[in-house]
């Protein structure tokens, strides 16, 4: 396979990423009442808003990049390609999990110790019971349920990556069809778990095969998909919201129903369609180095935005509008985008401390720096990239260029018209030369013509018998003398001692000299 980069791809990851982590700050409400956390949702609160929730869910993107990432993969041994993979994946989680065992026993031991003062007491038991309360574990571990799913599909690759998607979506029917129509189980819906995803990422596996490379094909998923969706939630009694509302009776996302699916069939026709534009856009070394920056800190950034959220919310003096308050109208969402810069400020703490982990070796000062370590290639700079290819892993991303680079200058002649005389030669021979010349940016100084060094030529040898040594001069016309006596010459009037000059009548108006044999010799 190839291991060049598709920039698109790595774009559809950021997005994704980005929409999940906004989505969340969005419509999570904690809600202090007392000692006591509670969770909240503006979408129960503000029906009309649902809607809303269709731009912000766009996990299926991330598993239909999984899908593209993991099937363009090379598979030389499965066991060492497995590992390296779901060792990138669950480091991250490693170092939440140690994180978050750490910070509860640290304020368990505070309270067990500080029995005096009471309002030290109080203070550490306050702590311990809000950041140990069953929600906000819950909400810390949230995340963890999409990266089991990720890890199995991913394991599963060699199964799955010429899997139809039509047979994993023939199944979410079956299922739903069996818990809302024949009242089967409610367990049973957790099969979806695994086909529901299972269908973007045969998508993404298919794209990586070359069969959804057509916009006639990306147009149909996208308003076959749209469709679906819109008649489902219409006409079938699913919910309109692709999130989890709490204290609402049918979740869309837990376990994923066929609406959420036919949603996630149309999200892949939209990224199709994005592409192109993705590509071009991301040509630009800013945007770039923002999607690069995500990209290698992928996992990071997904795990943490839980726990940035409860630290401002639980840190922060109560009450505060936005944060601490119940949504009970759209006041408390203008409020909460206000909080949204506190999240990221609190999120990059995170980010700052916890790279490492995710990508050792990898520093802030060498991805935004100049200079990295002796023998060490740039994370950023150094890995290649194309603009029609796509990426080799879901976790090695990154490497864009940060700054533009030139391409190497050919050899040029020195001899190049003026640009202000480019216009008047207009030669066939010439013009080719003149267009490469206007999409130059650098040009170098026109350099002299080296002068060649030519070896002076040694006269030949006199023809003439010995009895008459005579030496004249080579005409300027470059033709041999014939032997036996000089040629009149036009060009030259050279004479030497052993030479006689007369003149001869005029030819043709013109004086000719003659060069004869000296008399006596």
């Amino acid at each position: 396979m190839t291991t060049e980069r598709d920039r698109a791809i790595d774009a559809l990851r950021a997005i994704a990423i980005l929409g999940v982590v906004l989505g969340h700050w969005l419509v999570t409400a904690v809600v202090r009442d007392g000692d006591t956390i509670r969770v909240a949702s503006p979408l129960r609160a503000v029906p009309w808003l649902a809607p809303a929730s269709w731009l912000f869910q766009t996990l299926a993107v991330f598993f239909f990049v999984g899908g593209m990432v993991a099937a363009r993969s090379t598979i030389d041994r499965y066991s060492t390609w497995l590992r390296s993979r779901l060792t990138r994946l669950f480091r991250p989680v490693l170092a939440l999990l140690i994180a978050w065992t750490v910070l509860l026993a640290a304020l368990y031991a505070w309270h067990s110790v500080t029995t005096s003062p009471a309002d030290a007491t109080s203070t550490s038991g306050d702590l311990l019971s809000m950041f140990g309360s069953h929600t906000v574990l819950k909400l810390v571990a949230s995340p963890l349920w999409f990266l089991l799913v990720f890890a199995a599909l991913t394991a599963a690759t060699p199964l799955v990556r010429r899997l139809h998607p039509a047979w994993p979506l023939a199944v979410v029917a079956l299922v739903d069809t069996a818990r809302f129509a024949l009242g089967a189980p409610a367990w049973i819906g957790w099969t979806n778990l695994a086909a529901g995803w299972l269908v973007p990422f045969c998508l993404g596996a298919a794209w990586t095969r070359g069969n959804l490379r057509s916009r006639t094909t990306a147009w149909l998923l996208l308003l076959g998909g749209a469709a679906a969706t819109v008649a489902l939630t219409r006409w079938f009694g699913y919910p309109v919201s692709m999130v989890g509302v709490p204290g609402q009776g049918i979740s869309n996302l837990n376990p994923p129903t066929l609406a959420a699916v036919t949603f996630g069939i149309a999200q892949c026709g939209a990224a199709l369609l994005l592409m192109p534009a993705l590509r071009r856009a991301t040509q630009r070394p800013r945007l770039w180095l923002a999607v690069a920056v995500v990209n290698l800190s992928a996992m990071t950034i997904f795990l943490w935005h839980q726990t940035s959220l409860l630290a401002v919310t639980v840190l922060s003096p109560a009450p505060l509008p936005g944060l601490h308050t119940a949504p009970q109208s759209t006041s408390w969402l203008t409020a909460r985008v206000m909080w949204l810069p506190v999240f990221a400020a609190v999120l990059l703490a995170f980010w700052l401390l916890f790279l490492r982990v995710e990508r050792p070796g990898v520093s802030p000062s060498m991805l935004f720096g100049r200079s990295t370590p002796i023998g060490r290639p740039h994370p950023i700079r150094s890995a290649p990239t194309t603009a029609a290819s796509t990426t080799t892993s879901a976790s090695s991303v990154a490497a864009p260029q940060r700054h533009r680079q030139h391409r190497p200058l050919r050899h040029r002649s020195p001899r190049r018209v003026p640009r202000r005389h480019r216009l008047r030669h207009r030669s066939p021979r010439r013009a080719p030369r003149l267009h490469r010349l206007r999409h130059r940016s650098r040009r170098r100084a026109p350099q002299p013509r080296p002068q060649r060094h030519r070896t002076p030529r040694r006269r030949p040898a006199s023809r003439h018998p010995r009895s008459a040594p005579v030496r004249t001069q080579r005409h300027t016309l470059g033709k041999r003398r014939p032997p036996g006596f000089g040629l009149p010459c036009w060009l030259c009037s050279t004479t030497t001692s052993n030479e006689l000059r007369t003149a001869t009548p005029s030819m043709n108006g013109r004086t000719a000299e003659q060069t004869w044999p000296a008399s006596g010799s």
